[in-house]
């Protein structure tokens, strides 16, 4: 059964060289396990998607520069994400102040090519039916 997001859950990017956080803002005063729970609409870049460490995406506009100026050699650059979609389905049976909650299944796509899970939820009390 999936679990609920919540505040400080782990995530990773398929082109990300490093885990990265999910930050929640505690706007909605809905907490689970002490924390504010997520929905599917806490996808802002460098508000709730922190960076992954390096980008190795060469889609990336950075990386793709970065690689041409090494002769072809893939060259990492910082990652920027660029998530311009909520996360995906959701746990649609759940209702977080009008908006969907974010189960761990779900998935969120980088513009540049890049899939981010959930590798750990923040929190393993609270399932989503």
């Amino acid at each position: 059964m999936p679990i609920q997001v919540v505040n400080g859950a782990k995530m990773m990017c398929t082109f990300g060289m490093a885990p990265s956080t999910l930050t929640v803002l505690p706007v909605r005063m809905v907490n689970v396990a002490n924390q504010p729970s997520a929905t599917i609409m806490d996808h802002k870049p460098m508000v709730n998607i922190m960076p992954f460490g390096n980008c190795m995406c060469p889609a990336n506009p950075v990386v793709a520069t970065a690689t041409a100026s090494a002769m072809g050699v893939l060259t990492p650059m910082p990652c920027i994400p660029n998530t311009m979609a909520p996360w995906a389905p959701g746990g649609i049976t759940v209702n977080n102040t009008n908006e969907v909650t974010l189960d761990n299944p779900s998935m969120l796509n980088c513009s540049y090519g890049g899939v981010i899970t959930i590798s750990d939820p923040g929190q393993t009390a609270t399932f989503v039916p």
